[in-house]
């Protein structure tokens, strides 16, 4: 992909799903031609059918976001136009000229050898493929694709044109050029990327699946409502990790601290899978305890603790203003009822 104005990078969204009409919205409300291509066989009329449906989905989508000030929604039938559905039989003509190529084919490994085969039988060779699986590795499917060093994986969360975040996943055949070029065109629209090796689960599904079948366990055993379950995510574990990184927050409140209510948690609740790993045992043997050490998982050294602090403080400060959680300080002198006289 060159480095030109990265709006004129043509991106075709191959296969017309929800995870297609997302990324779809995602590239045109960013200024790109998009594609969205149907790899499925279909009648003229299901084709017909099926192109009206995706479109309308993506202006709504568009409209939603208008109403909510993201945008003039004068803007928005622009923005709907730079989107070309593409039927089966116009896909070659419609993938020949792409940059960048995003596989969002059902979650089926035939269908996914299939479209990936269409796509290096009629892109160009220097077009960028990323299949956007969350069930398949890299590994996996890298052989189904011509020129594999083009191709990596870029898992998308849906609503794909809202999430930030893309989790990229690179194979060993992957040139550095091409996770690069697509990181930056990603970066370019809006998009928080990051990287990991072929594993399943990647980030975000493997820590999620993780909590919401505990989550789904506390119900089963009467520990808490789904109602108050979910408050306690949504003000508290949410509300906590939108500002600051899992990762980050062991080091901020103390690795000593998770060491300790991991022993806690496994021996209570009699469950082995409470208790920490040893990389978090080796720390604490190592005095890695993060922020107050100076090095844990991250490394501190020269970082200004009390700026930290604050800048930490101010998001969520922030946070509570927008929840409309922020109030104002009673004050003593003001707030209290006037006497009127009496003992008290």
């Amino acid at each position: 992909m060159s480095a030109r104005d990265r709006r004129s990078d043509v991106v075709v969204a191959l296969g017309a799903g929800r995870m297609g009409r997302g990324i779809a919205t995602a590239f045109a409300y960013a200024g790109h031609p998009v594609r969205l291509v149907d790899v499925k066989p279909r009648t003229g009329a299901a084709a017909q059918a099926l192109r009206d449906e995706a479109l309308a989905e993506i202006d709504a989508s568009l409209a939603a976001m208008a109403a909510w000030g993201a945008f003039d929604d004068a803007l928005r039938p622009r923005m709907l136009a730079r989107v070309r559905f593409a039927a089966r039989d116009d896909a070659p003509a419609a993938l020949a000229d792409a940059d960048v190529v995003f596989e969002g084919v059902p979650e089926v490994l035939d269908a996914k050898r299939d479209a990936l085969a269409f796509a290096g039988a009629h892109a160009r060779p220097d077009a960028i493929v990323a299949s956007t699986t969350s069930t398949f590795l890299v590994t996996r499917l890298a052989g189904f694709v011509e020129h594999p060093q083009r191709f990596l994986n870029a898992h998308w969360l849906n609503p794909a044109h809202v999430i930030p975040l893309v989790e990229l996943s690179a194979h060993d055949g992957t040139s550095p050029q091409v996770t690069q070029s697509l990181h930056a065109l990603l970066e370019s629209i809006g998009k928080v990327p990051v990287q990991c090796r072929a594993a399943p689960g990647y980030i975000v599904p493997r820590l999620q699946s993780l909590i919401m079948n505990e989550a789904a366990r506390m119900i089963e055993q009467g520990v808490a409502s789904a109602e108050e379950i979910d408050r306690a995510t949504r003000y508290g574990l949410g509300f906590r990790f939108a500002n600051i990184g899992v990762v980050e927050f062991i080091d901020y409140g103390g690795n000593d601290i998770l060491y300790y209510a991991s022993r806690y948690l496994a021996q209570a609740l009699g469950d082995d899978r409470y208790a920490s790993p040893a990389i978090v045992d080796r720390h604490m043997r190592e005095g890695r305890n993060g922020l107050r050490d100076g090095r844990g998982f991250h490394d501190f050294d020269g970082v200004d603790v009390a700026r930290y602090r604050s800048e930490t403080l101010g998001r969520m400060l922030g946070m509570l203003d927008h929840f409309g959680l922020l109030r104002r300080p009673v004050h003593e002198d003001f707030d209290r009822p006037t006497s009127t006289g009496g003992a008290r």
